[in-house]
């Protein structure tokens, strides 16, 4: 898939499925090359990883038809430029709460490589030359830009959000929008549930895609796509390579033990 099919596919409300990538190893994207997956993501936010290490994931990922999408560390226009310009087929910007900020992030992501004040009034609506016009607007075409929708702010003012022009998707970080709802890791709470639906309901309804990064088991990622998500990242590596070898050792230990008593 490319980072348009991809762009086209969320905006459509067409399924699309990912899971985070935490190792850097070289021999890590062939293994991740044929599991189904739509898309990988890539999060510098909370997982140490550098320029060089983050640029060469990115363009291998690209290579093998998986578009990689980055979290930047804040959502910092500059930040996001910088991942893009490494491979990035798509910039997720954490935390975000007012349309401003997606504005911003829409002149690095979407009207690259204009900067300064020219863009400032590409974003204001100022016309622009119609070659320099076009060529801003094919090539934002393959960049997605995803917000973060993790906190009550950020619900309040998602309206505003939405219409800012060339949004691709919202990403809710169950984590943080549970403790901004005073609901810590309640994940089945009736009102965390309600704010994961209204989420879901108004990125569609505005055109927009819609998903969730979570780690639970199969059931419960089927249970954000009753509520209206069309994106998701499931898990990631290091939790399902920890979750399998826990069941495997287990087993071994307790067929082991049964063998001995018998």
């Amino acid at each position: 898939m490319t980072s348009l099919e991809l762009r086209t596919r969320l905006r459509a409300g067409e399924l699309a499925f990912g899971t985070l990538i935490v190792s850097p190893s070289p021999r890590w994207p062939e293994a991740v090359r044929d599991l189904g997956l739509d898309f990988v993501f890539l999060d510098t936010e909370h997982i140490a990883l550098d320029r060089a290490p983050l640029s060469w994931m990115c363009q291998t990922y690209a290579a093998l038809g998986l578009p990689p999408l980055v979290r930047i560390p804040s959502p910092d226009p500059y930040a996001a430029a910088m991942v893009l310009d490494g491979g990035a087929a798509g910039v997720i910007a954490p935390y975000v709460e007012n349309a401003h900020q997606v504005r911003a992030l829409r002149g690095a992501v979407k009207m690259r490589p204009i900067k300064g004040q020219k863009l400032e009034g590409m974003l204001s609506g100022s016309p622009a030359e119609p070659a320099l016009e076009s060529y801003v607007a094919d090539a934002a075409r393959s960049r997605l830009l995803i917000v973060n929708i993790e906190s009550v702010p950020a619900i309040q003012a998602l309206d505003e959000i939405l219409a800012v022009p060339d949004l691709d998707a919202v990403l809710i970080g169950p984590h943080d929008l549970s403790c901004s709802l005073g609901l810590p890791e309640q994940y089945d709470h009736p009102e965390f549930l309600a704010a994961c639906e209204t989420i879901f309901r108004a990125a569609r309804a505005a055109g927009v895609g819609a998903g969730i990064h979570f780690w639970g088991a199969t059931e419960g990622q089927v249970r954000w796509l009753r509520l209206g998500a069309n994106f998701i990242i499931h898990s990631a590596d290091i939790t399902l390579f920890r979750q399998h070898m826990r069941a495997d050792i287990a087993a071994i230990r307790r067929s082991w033990a049964e063998e001995q008593t018998s």
